[in-house]
């Protein structure tokens, strides 16, 4: 392959590790002005913070061609309002997680996090390399979007409870905030769930409107301090095993780019996507080491067993209610494309991944 036609091939992404040639740049001097609202507090780390690097990123690789402003939740629409700000027309793009918007994509679901499903090794693999991009913008074309992925938490904290768990009775009755599918198999459970964005987690936890929460991990726990209201922090998290957060953009938007300024959303938004993951795994062993000096009373527990296979058996049940309940054909058509995958990988999962950590512990 001629150099030219490899440097062709790789896209833009080198154009995110250096400069942009200024012919590229001046080819086509017409600006683009977007605003994208995100689902995450004002000045909060890893997600808003990565929202506002994106923008920045995108307005230096293009030289200035594309600005975006970026506003945080429930600055310019409520938090959990992006899907119907951009699909209205009022913004261009947004940052945040598709399982919020189940109610209207139920597919939707699978490209955030799917109970005991991928982990975020696997969800990039089957995003990038299986198809699974292809299928979520494909189900978000029939509703002027179009999705890149961009942020992830990797693996999460199972949640904070105000009292102890031993058995699933314990679970009946307790009010949580716990989003996607996860939330839907608490709800089996007896759970009465709710969504809430981020900043309005703690002040419910305080009040006793909620018994119980779940939002990423140490790094962000801390900071919106829920060992201050909670003193049980349980993982692993099992409903989000690497949660996969959204660059969502208006369809009509998107399309009006020209090829070069897409190609740069594109680079820029997976050069952020890496970004995340590494800070969220910084961040979060240095949190966890601080929640534990400064807070000695909480206690950081592993779920009972039990409740693991719980959760475990009800989330069939969940995937299976779900598939059945789409009339769109959708939730089933990814379903049937995510186990697939999973399949595939089984083997090899076992042996690079599981067996690596078995063999860690041996001494």
């Amino acid at each position: 392959m001629k150099r030219r036609q490899f440097l062709r091939g790789l896209g833009l992404g080198a154009v995110v590790g250096g400069a942009l040639p200024a012919a590229v740049a001046k080819a086509q001097p017409t600006q683009f002005r977007w605003r994208m609202v995100t689902s995450w507090p004002p000045g909060f780390p890893i997600l808003q913070e990565g929202a506002e690097r994106f923008a920045r990123r995108i307005d230096e690789v293009s030289q200035g061609r594309l600005k975006i402003e970026v506003f945080a939740g429930g600055v310019l629409v409520p938090a959990l309002g992006g899907f119907d700000a951009i699909r209205q027309g009022t913004v261009e793009a947004g940052s945040s997680a598709s399982y919020y918007w189940a109610g209207q994509v139920p597919a939707a679901q699978f490209f955030t996090a799917v109970p005991y499903g991928l982990t975020v090794e696997d969800m990039q693999a089957w995003l990038y390399g299986a198809g699974g991009l292809e299928l979520w913008n494909e189900v978000y074309a029939k509703v002027g979007l179009y999705a890149l992925p961009m942020l992830n938490t990797g693996v999460q904290m199972g949640g904070w409870f105000r009292k102890e768990l031993r058995t699933v009775e314990d679970l009946r009755g307790l009010k949580m905030r716990i989003p996607g599918l996860g939330g839907k198999v608490m709800a089996k459970l007896g759970v009465a769930v709710t969504l809430l964005p981020g900043a309005e987690i703690v002040p419910a936890l305080e009040r006793g409107t909620i018994d119980a929460a779940e939002w990423v991990g140490p790094a962000h726990d801390l900071v919106l301090g829920f060992p201050k209201v909670a003193k049980f922090y349980y993982y692993p998290g099992w409903h989000e095993p690497g949660a996969q957060a959204e660059l969502m953009l208006s369809k009509r938007a998107w399309d009006a780019l020209p090829k070069e300024l897409q190609g740069m959303v594109h680079a820029v938004a997976n050069e952020i996507n890496i970004w995340s993951y590494a800070e969220f795994e910084r961040r979060n062993a240095a949190a966890l080491a601080q929640i534990k000096k400064d807070f000695p009373d909480v206690r950081v527990l592993p779920f009972p067993d039990a409740l693991l296979r719980e959760f475990r058996r009800q989330t069939d049940v969940v995937l299976g209610e779900e598939a059945a309940a789409d009339r769109t054909g959708d939730f089933r058509r990814v379903y049937d494309a995510y186990l697939k995958f999973r399949s595939e990988q089984k083997d090899w999962v076992e042996i690079a991944q599981r067996a690596y950590f078995r063999a860690e512990e041996l001494r």
